[in-house]
């Protein structure tokens, strides 16, 4: 376990239950949606490689504007 885990383990023992257990759910639900988004990204590289291709494409093709020019016109 590392040292800033350690010590925020160490604090949250010392809080009443039900403060105790709101910790441990925000912490079980971060460790959750984390492995959400790794089972994601894994499952994902060729919709994501696509998605590069086609944009480089309309890029060289013209048919993209730079962020700020999109900004600018918008004024």
């Amino acid at each position: 376990m590392s040292e800033p885990f350690d010590k925020a383990i160490a604090r949250a023992r010392q809080l009443p239950a039900d403060r105790q257990n709101a910790i441990a759910t925000l912490i079980l639900d971060e460790i959750e949606d984390d492995a959400r988004w790794d089972v994601a990204f894994a499952n994902s590289p060729d919709v994501l490689e696509q998605l590069a291709v086609q944009a480089d494409d309309e890029d060289r093709k013209g048919l993209t504007r730079a962020h700020h020019e999109e900004l600018s016109s918008r004024r």
